[in-house]
């Protein structure tokens, strides 16, 4: 029975982690269609987004299954569980032993991780949320390799084929930097210490671990059975098991069910708590208990601060590649509402940027919104009826919005320069703005009154714009555009 336990845990993660992975590489935007709600099921994302049924099933799932979350669901705890596995295979010799809870360092990493969050630093708290670091990693370091091997289909398949069509994908510098950096210490952790991140940096490895105390099944030891000789202990990669004791760490347990195949003699079993033997020491549960409180109080801070915050070429100019226009406002997606609600509830998780299919967001890199996605327009422009970005979010930084929201949605206004604009300078007249404007906010009009019949420039209309960059996009003036577009830091509907 064990052994089917531990292979239906296994094959659920898996599945989860292969459609997960799928999310963010996928260039089709099938995935995101097919099991994007894989995202919403993510406890950070799920608490920002105050996504209250997630939350029940969360909670309802761990106070009777314990934290299976950590080995079924959360992408970066089964990345690390591959790591170990790898591990095991290299030096088979090498076990895990059991060591003390570091219970004030996960404390600690929660209680910073809230207070970021209450001061509207979440893109700095994702930094430590394990979803988001998850995405970050594929992003940043196997899609450009999953693309690279796309468009090299696409450039070999035959002229009537159009199973693969070329994409551009690059990722900044400084997201590449960082996001090594982040995979080496948790690679590294998972090597040396199974699930030592999990139980000492991550904030939903801290909450669920403490809700795990009163799960309805876990891992229990029958003292009548055990002869404390350690073999459980040596397989336990979250190192919470006390063989000499016969005491299991429940706050530390990840329900990997590595433990119950160990067992020669059977004393360990995955059963109603009320069957196990498992006293501790007599302080203990107070210390447990507080522990609990303590991270109980954060959280509910947290959600009562968050529910708090939320309402609901032309071949006119020489062919160079654009560059991003110095903006007084900066741009965020339709569906953000406003800058604020985006840098306190989004985690930097990349789901959005990796997804859009106009490839019109990408990373900041102001250390004030690291990592959030903001809109430029360099490489096209945000139509107005796709809504992907605010389909995928799960944290609600982006809110859901019907086409019809979409397009009566203003996140910013174009600026015309006439310092760069070929009807200006040139005496030349062009109307490419005008012509691609979906919301038909530009007009174009005499630049002399005197002469109707001359060269004619653009008028926007900043009550219509919408901001979508199709006018930034199409200018054919190179390497700035001639009209540009200025984000809105609140939201409008036209």
């Amino acid at each position: 029975m064990a052994n089917y336990i531990k292979i239906i845990r296994v094959i659920l993660a898996l599945v989860v982690f292969s459609a997960i992975t799928l999310l963010f590489l996928d260039v089709t935007g099938t995935a995101a269609a097919s099991w994007g709600f894989l995202a919403r099921w993510q406890l950070i994302p799920a608490i920002l987004s105050l996504n209250v049924a997630v939350l029940a099933g969360l909670l309802l799932l761990t106070l009777i299954f314990g934290r299976v979350y950590c080995s079924v669901l959360c992408p970066l705890g089964i990345m690390q569980d591959i790591v170990a596995r790898i591990r095991h295979t290299v030096m088979p010799r090498k076990r895990y032993s059991y060591s003390r809870a570091m219970t004030w360092l996960r404390i600690a990493m929660l209680a910073l991780f809230v207070i970021l969050i209450i001061l509207g630093m979440t893109s700095i708290a994702g930094l430590i949320e394990p979803y988001s670091e998850f995405g970050r990693i594929v992003t940043a370091l196997f899609k450009p390799l999953y693309v690279d091997a796309n468009n090299l289909m696409a450039a070999h398949e035959a002229a009537d084929s159009y199973r693969f069509t070329h994409v551009d994908y690059a990722v900044p510098a400084f997201m590449i930097v960082i996001v090594a950096m982040t995979l080496a210490v948790v690679a590294v952790m998972a090597w040396t210490g199974g699930r030592t991140y999990c139980n000492t940096v991550c904030p939903a490895g801290t909450i669920l671990g403490y809700l795990s105390q009163f799960s309805w099944l876990r891992p229990v030891i029958d003292h009548s059975k055990c002869v404390s000789c350690g073999a459980c202990a040596r397989k336990c990669k979250a190192s919470c098991i006390d063989s000499k004791k016969g005491e299991i760490d429940y706050t530390r347990c990840v329900a990997c069910m590595d433990c119950l195949d160990s067992c020669s003699k059977k004393a360990i079993s995955y059963s109603p708590r009320t069957r196990g033997i498992t006293k501790k020491r007599s302080n203990e549960p107070d210390g447990a208990r507080r522990d609990f409180l303590t991270a109980g109080l954060l959280l509910a801070g947290t959600m009562a601060l968050k529910a708090q915050e939320k309402s609901v070429d032309g071949g006119l100019a020489p062919i160079a590649d654009k560059l991003k226009p110095q903006r007084r406002v900066r741009i965020t997606p339709p569906g953000s509402i406003s800058h604020r609600n985006l840098a306190s509830r989004c985690t930097a998780c990349q789901l959005c940027i990796t997804n859009c299919p106009n490839g019109v967001l990408r990373p900041s890199s102001d250390l004030t919104t690291f990592m959030q996605p903001e809109v430029s327009y360099e490489k096209g422009y945000c139509r107005p009826e796709c809504t992907t970005c605010s389909d995928v979010c799960p944290a609600g930084a982006i809110l859901p919005l019907r086409k019809e929201e979409r397009t009566a949605t203003q996140v910013g206004h174009a600026v015309w320069d006439s310092t760069l604009c070929i009807a200006s300078t040139e005496g030349v007249h062009c109307g490419n703005c005008a012509r691609h404007c979906p919301a038909g906010a530009i007009t174009m009009v005499a630049a002399d009154a005197s002469d109707p019949d001359g060269v004619k420039i653009p008028a926007v209309d900043t009550e219509r714009c919408i901001g979508c960059g199709a006018c930034e996009n199409l200018c054919p003036v190179r390497p700035f555009s001639a009209i540009h577009v200025e984000g809105h830091e609140v939201h409008r509907k036209v």
